[in-house]
């Protein structure tokens, strides 16, 4: 897709619009970040269990990722920016609504309706990301992507420390952040149009079939499910074992900060990685360092709480430092299906780890959550073997 920025805007438009893209980023997955360190607390307030509060947050984890890449393949159809501000309006309107939810049906919807928000957001602003950067794909997207793993991250502080100070309720009003932040990206991101008189519209069967039929993503895909397994259950259980061992809101949210911020410093180290050691060590690294980290988080968490949640912040630097590597990757594969392959690497990958994660609340219920951390870590590990088959793009 070619685009043509206004000339008389020229240099100066291109770094505003990758500036508010990113503070986009930012506020729209500090928003996500809320739900899983307080979800245990609206469990307890609304009566539910850990196995219903996990199949809740799956259900808005496929909400926010499986349809990303449905809106990506709109996205490359249309120059309009309706998905950007969209995308940040729903999430930061719905998200902060939940914790006062009077029941678990209004609290689905709004989760609902404000992971929608995410599926609209990820998409087309990946896919202007890699436009306006031109040349420097890999250092913008690896600065474009910490700063969601950023906002994930002091979205868990943000929304324990409000909790434990001033009420679950209170969350709430963080919506006016959001709001305003979208009214901003109306004004200064800019609008694009064609060079091309007549727009090419891609066929949305023959997209899909020539991205899931291409060896190369399904190989990419497979990386960033196992990228978003481990994150994923991670922020989703770890919460439940820290509430039942008697630690506070704000302690379970600034270990999820420390996870996510240590994610945040993997992607934006990811491309000096890449130029130093090549692509495939670091998604090698990355899915290899997990298991032993786990293991040993998993045997030094009742007796040195410290010293576990150090190991906890490599598990997320390490988890995290192939995401911009993959992203790219999988970009110049399939150059002409920008926002399309975002869409799956970004979002239908999380979505299919968060159908199997619709279960998981339930086995960890049983077996317990360390137990299943330390097998689940296993995976990536074993999955690692079919990243020699991937190929150098340039």
């Amino acid at each position: 897709m070619k685009y043509n920025i206004d000339m008389e805007k020229g240099l100066q438009n291109t770094k505003n619009a990758i500036i508010w893209l990113c503070l986009a980023h930012l506020f729209a997955d500090v928003y996500s970040g809320f739900l899983n360190p307080i979800m245990p607390f609206i469990a307890a307030k609304l009566g539910f269990s850990m196995a219903v509060a996990t199949i809740i947050i799956s259900i808005s984890h496929i909400c926010s990722s499986m349809l990303q890449p449905i809106f990506g393949f709109f996205a490359d159809n249309i120059l309009k920016r309706f998905f950007i501000f969209w995308g940040v309006i729903l999430a930061s309107l719905f998200i902060p609504l939940t914790p006062a939810a009077p029941n678990v049906f209004i609290l689905l919807i709004f989760m609902i309706l404000g992971s929608l928000g995410g599926s609209f957001f990820h998409p087309q602003a990946m896919g202007f990301i890699n436009y306006f950067s031109g040349k420097d794909c890999s250092n913008t997207m690896g600065i474009f992507m910490s700063m969601g793993s950023l906002g994930f991250a002091f979205g868990p502080l943000m929304a324990t420390w409000i909790t434990q100070f001033l009420g679950l309720d209170v969350v709430s009003y963080t919506s006016l952040f959001g709001l305003a932040l979208a009214f901003m990206m109306f004004i200064f991101v800019p609008k694009l149009s064609r060079i091309e008189k007549q727009p090419e519209h891609k066929d949305f069967i023959i997209s899909f079939k020539e991205i899931l039929g291409c060896r190369q993503m399904n190989y990419l895909m497979l990386v960033a499910m196992m990228k978003s397994l481990i994150t994923s259950s991670s922020c989703i259980l770890l919460p439940f074992l820290w509430k039942s061992m008697g630690y506070s809101p704000i302690y379970i949210g600034f270990a999820l900060f420390l996870f996510v911020f240590a994610g945040a410093l993997g992607s934006f180290l990811s491309p000096k990685a890449e130029r130093i050691f090549g692509s495939k060590p670091v998604v090698y690294f990355s899915m290899w360092a997990t298991f032993p980290m786990m293991l040993i988080f998993g045997l030094i968490y009742k007796t040195q709480p410290v010293l576990s949640i150090l190991v906890f912040f490599i598990i997320g630097f390490t988890t995290m430092l192939a995401q911009p590597v993959t992203m790219v990757w999988a970009q110049r594969t399939l150059p002409k299906y920008k926002s399309i392959v975002a869409g799956f690497i970004n979002g239908f990958c999380v979505g299919t780890v968060a159908l199997c994660m619709s279960v998981l609340g339930a086995v960890a219920q049983k077996f317990g959550i360390m137990n299943v951390l330390i097998i689940l870590s296993t995976v990536p590990a074993m999955a690692s073997y079919y990243v020699k088959f991937l190929k150098e793009v340039k």
